[in-house]
């Protein structure tokens, strides 16, 4: 049995982006827990020196090879420069295309990466959902301007259901609250203001959310958090700061998410055009 630290690595060649055969090694890999093995994924190749070069890395670190060449000539070169160096090579493609060649008597476009072109849409819509979980709550600033939406707003406004439900759609959304008596994040100042939402909502209803969350946490009822009064005042105190730094408020009391999605989705672009939304 190898020492748990002395696995090789699997290196994964693709002409596409990889994320294929990275599902299925990592799919394979989960079968293993004790087995930490490193996975390197080198993409896009269409040249045979890419090839010489990935083969030069597998050599040094004593890896083997998962592929995915969909490309007749560059798989039957990698097949070939595997064997001369002694390296174990396995093909995730070609067996199952040669099958259904057989099969159908169709023959395959040969085209890296065309699954995913297919499904860009799909791809798209999943990393806009990964994109919006790891923004949720005023998480990671940093990548805010690669938003295509920011919704900000006090607490249990709304932000994270309807971020979500955006994402879901296929806009990457990032959402930050804005607490009392604490500066708003630099980050957000130095946004496109034109992609900054404010969310704002009735303190009635406010409140209610409000106490329902506490009694949820089973923290205590009588605080600040749950005051009247000072969810009025902090209510009021967003909407002058939205007024003031020019950005959009929509309010969202006794909306169905669709509804208040449909008016965001509408505001953004508009004012973006729907061919800027990743500009």
């Amino acid at each position: 049995m190898v020492p748990l630290n002395e696995f090789p690595p699997i290196f994964i060649l693709s002409g596409g982006s990889g994320a294929s055969a990275e599902q299925v090694v990592h799919t394979v890999l989960a079968q293993f827990p004790d087995a930490r093995l490193p996975v390197i994924t080198i993409s896009n190749i269409r040249r045979e020196d890419q090839i010489d070069a990935a083969i030069t890395d597998v050599i040094s670190q004593g890896g083997f090879i998962v592929h995915t060449m969909v490309n007749r000539r560059m798989n039957r070169y990698l097949v070939k420069q595997s064997k001369l160096h002694g390296i174990h090579e396995i093909d995730l493609m070609l067996p199952l295309i040669e099958k259904i060649i057989l099969v159908s008597g169709h023959q395959p476009a040969g085209h890296p990466g065309l699954y995913r072109k297919l499904r860009k849409a799909y791809f798209e819509r999943v990393s806009a959902i990964e994109y919006t979980m790891a923004h949720d709550d005023s998480k990671d600033p940093e990548g805010w301007d690669q938003a295509e939406i920011v919704l900000i707003g006090v607490s249990r406004v709304g932000k994270t259901p309807l971020s979500l439900y955006l994402s879901v759609l296929g806009w990457r959304v990032a959402n930050a609250a804005l607490i009392p008596e604490i500066e708003p994040p630099s980050e957000l100042l130095r946004l496109d203001l034109r992609r900054v939402i404010g969310l704002t909502m009735h303190a009635g209803q406010l409140l209610i959310h409000r106490q329902q969350r506490q009694k949820r946490l089973g923290s205590p009822m009588h605080s600040k958090y749950s005051d009247p009064q000072s969810i009025y005042e902090e209510v009021a105190n967003f909407e002058q700061f939205m007024r003031q730094k020019g950005i959009t408020v929509i309010d969202v009391t006794d909306k169905p998410i669709e509804s208040s999605a449909d008016e965001i989705m509408d505001i953004i672009s508009r004012r973006l055009g729907e061919g800027s939304r990743r500009d």
